[in-house]
C-alpha cells in the first residue's frame, strides 16, 4: 500500500456552508493572505501557454510545438492543453459524476473518510495541528495506478457508474502524462530511457476538491499556496467557476480555463528531476460568495519503489546535482508530514553548494 501520512480530523466545510446564518470560524479566518497582488490584467491573463497535443505528437508540428512546451515548462510551469485526445462527452461524464459524488449524504460520505493514520478519502490534508489555520474545501483523495496500490475500502468500493468511469479517465491520464514526460525528456536530452525508469507504472494519485461559497470569502482562502509535489499535475475544472492564482513574477494571476482543456503544472518531482530547469511554481484557490468551486487533480509520480534525483544526462562537472538523492517513499513521507507553505519541502532537499 502507498503510506500517505494521515492529517488530523477537520470539519467538513460543505455541511459547514449549508448554514444560512453561519459566520465563518476562527481557524479558518486567514489573515495571512497575500490579498494584495491580484494581476487581472487581461493581456497577461491572456498569456497562459497553450500547447496542442496533437501538434506535440504530429511529426510536421512536433518541433515547434515542442519549443513552445519548453518555453511554457521554464516560463510559466503552468499551461493549458487542448486537443488532449480525451472526448468532450467522456469529460462531461467524469464531471457530472464527481460532481455527484460530492452530493452524497454525510452517512454515505461517511464509509470514505479518512481514518487518523491514513491520507485517502475524504477529508483535508496537510493538517498537521490543532492550532493551525484551515482551508475553506474538502477534499477527496486516493491512490488510483498502480492497482495493487489502491486502498481495497476506496477506489474498489466507490459508487458505479462512478467507479467505472474513474478507472477508464485514469488511464487516458496516465497515458496523457507519459506522453508530456517523454516530451519534456527529448526537449531537455534526457535520455529517453532514464526517463522511463523514473517514470513507467509511476504513483497516480487523484485529488477532487470542493470549495464551497463563503459569506466572507476575502477572509479564507479555498487552497493554501504551494507547488505540487508530484512531477506533473493533470487539472480538470468541473465547473465554470474561477478561482485558481499561479503566482508569477511576485503577483497572483488568475486562470481561466479553455473549455474542454486541461490545466498542466510542474511539480517539485518534475524540479528535481530536471534539476531544476523545469520549475514548479506556487499556486492558491480562492473563494466567492456565491458558487461552489469543484475540480479534479490527478498528479503522476516516479515508481513508488524508485528514486528522485536529478536525471544523470543533465549532471557534469559544469552542472552539478542541486537536489538530494531519496526514495519515493522518503519524499512523501517527508512532504506530508508538514504544513502546506509555499516550496519549503523542496527548500530542504537542495543541496548547498560552494559554502561554508
Amino acid at each position: 500500500m502507498a503510506k500517505f501520512r494521515g492529517s488530523l480530523s477537520v470539519p467538513c466545510v460543505q455541511e459547514l456552508a449549508k448554514n444560512p446564518t453561519l459566520v465563518v470560524p476562527p481557524r479558518y479566518i486567514r489573515p495571512d493572505q497575500d490579498a494584495t497582488t491580484i494581476i487581472s490584467d487581461d493581456a497577461l491573463v491572456s498569456k497562459l501557454p497553450v500547447i496542442d497535443m496533437q501538434s506535440l505528437l504530429s511529426e510536421e508540428s512536433m518541433d515547434s510545438e515542442l519549443a513552445k512546451l519548453d518555453s511554457a515548462c521554464k516560463e510559466w510551469g503552468f499551461f493549458q492543453m487542448v486537443n488532449h485526445g480525451v472526448s468532450s462527452a467522456f469529460l462531461e461524464k467524469v464531471k457530472k459524476e464527481v460532481h455527484e459524488f460530492f452530493n452524497l449524504s454525510m452517512e454515505e460520505k461517511k464509509k470514505y473518510w479518512q481514518s487518523p493514520e491514513d491520507l485517502e478519502g475524504f477529508g483535508q490534508a496537510f493538517v498537521v495541528s490543532e492550532e493551525q489555520k484551515l482551508d475553506w474545501g474538502d477534499l477527496f483523495f486516493m491512490t488510483t495506478l498502480p492497482v495493487h496500490l489502491r486502498k481495497p475500502h476506496l477506489f474498489p468500493k466507490l459508487p458505479l457508474p462512478l467507479r467505472d468511469t474513474l478507472e477508464v479517465y485514469s488511464m487516458e491520464l496516465k497515458s496523457l502524462a507519459m506522453n508530456l514526460i517523454l516530451k519534456m525528456g527529448k526537449v531537455l536530452n534526457i535520455k529517453d530511457e532514464e526517463m522511463k525508469n523514473f517514470f513507467e507504472n509511476g504513483l497516480q494519485v487523484m485529488r477532487m476538491n470542493y470549495y464551497p461559497p463563503c459569506p466572507q470569502p476575502e477572509k479564507v482562502v479555498g487552497l493554501t499556496p504551494h507547488s505540487d509535489g508530484p512531477a506533473l499535475t493533470i487539472l480538470l475544472q468541473i465547473n465554470e467557476v474561477e478561482g485558481l492564482q499561479i503566482k508569477k513574477d511576485g503577483v497572483w494571476i488568475p486562470v481561466t480555463p479553455l473549455p474542454n482543456a486541461f490545466i498542466v503544472n510542474i511539480g517539485d518531482i518534475m524540479e528535481i528531476i530536471t534539476n531544476g530547469k523545469y520549475r514548479s511554481i506556487e499556486h492558491r484557490v480562492t473563494v466567492n460568495s456565491v458558487q461552489e468551486r469543484l475540480s479534479v487533480g490527478t498528479f503522476y509520480y516516479t515508481r513508488y519503489d524508485g528514486e528522485v534525483y536529478p536525471a544523470s544526462s543533465l549532471i557534469s562537472e559544469k552542472a552539478p546535482a542541486l537536489f538530494r538523492r531519496l526514495t519515493v517513499e522518503e519524499y512523501l513521507s517527508g512532504r506530508f508530514a508538514r504544513e502546506l507553505r509555499g516550496k519549503s519541502y523542496l527548500d530542504v532537499l537542495r543541496i548547498q553548494h560552494g559554502q561554508g
